[in-house]
């Protein structure tokens, strides 16, 4: 005779909840923009059905290899870059009090540039090419990583520094076993900020002197009244978005494994 789990129903309802939660306001917006439009001539605001099957026309084809897959790659190298960058920079200055003071100035007066009017610059230095624009994406996703990073290990306990003095635990075992565990939830902040920051200046990267590219792109269609392929291209930048948003959480479980379950058992006590 099997064995019927108790906690069954439980999990079935919870899942159906978290689902009602994650689809229910995308599909009340979409609702409502099917409404508005059901009668609607404006040439500038396509119905959800056309908006489908402009997507499907343009995206499904030539331009998701010609646009789509380099603009993705240019994402991930830069954002890839950009986290190793902060990490390793911000674990060094954040572990020299006098390397902190010392950078500090430098470091607030280079966040305070927008990384967009660096785009001429980069150009002129660096060229139109591909290693400019992921020089564009680092240059503002690196900021909240290497910032939380130093604060992180700033904040490191000073009973778990005594215990690695103590024990001499130094150089990578220090590293794997104290500083990075300990940072590790502030980091990852600093990553998920630095998700939205990234798509936003590989965007714009694109839009400059680019001739491929989901910027140039939807620029492109933008300046020869192709309306519904520019909303298509958007359509294709919120689903890239959610696919790195969805991405990120599964690996941040992963990695903060332990640190939720801690909270857990703080929020149960």
């Amino acid at each position: 005779m099997a064995h019927l789990d108790p906690d069954g129903p439980r999990h079935v309802s919870a899942f159906l909840r978290n689902t009602a939660f994650l689809l229910g306001l995308p599909l009340l917006l979409v609702l409502w923009w099917w409404w508005a439009t059901i009668d609607s001539t404006n040439f500038f605001v396509p119905t959800p059905g056309e908006l489908v099957t402009t997507f499907v026309d343009t995206w499904f084809g030539p331009r998701f290899w010609q646009d789509v897959l380099p603009s993705i790659g240019r994402l991930a190298a830069g954002l890839a870059l950009a986290i190793v960058l902060g990490v390793a920079f911000g674990i060094l200055i954040g572990s020299f009090k006098r390397l902190r003071q010392l950078l500090e100035p430098l470091l607030e007066f280079i966040r305070a540039v927008p990384p967009v009017v660096l785009v001429p610059l980069l150009m002129l230095l660096i060229g139109i090419n591909d290693l400019m624009k992921v020089v564009v994406i680092v240059s503002g996703a690196i900021w909240p990583i290497l910032l939380n990073t130093v604060e992180g290990v700033r904040a490191t306990d000073e009973v778990q520094r005594d215990t690695c003095a103590t024990y001499r635990i130094r150089g990578l075992n220090r590293l794997r076993y104290l500083t990075l565990p300990a940072a590790s939830p502030q980091i990852l902040a600093g990553v998920r900020q630095s998700l939205s920051i990234g798509l936003i200046l590989m965007v714009i990267s694109e839009m400059f002197g680019s001739s491929s590219g989901l910027g140039f792109t939807i620029v492109w269609f933008q300046r020869n009244f192709a309306i519904p392929e520019m909303w298509s291209g958007i359509l294709v930048l919120g689903l890239i978005g959610l696919g790195l948003s969805v991405i990120f959480r599964v690996v941040e479980r992963r990695i903060l494994r332990w640190y939720h379950g801690l909270r857990e058992v703080q929020r149960a006590s």
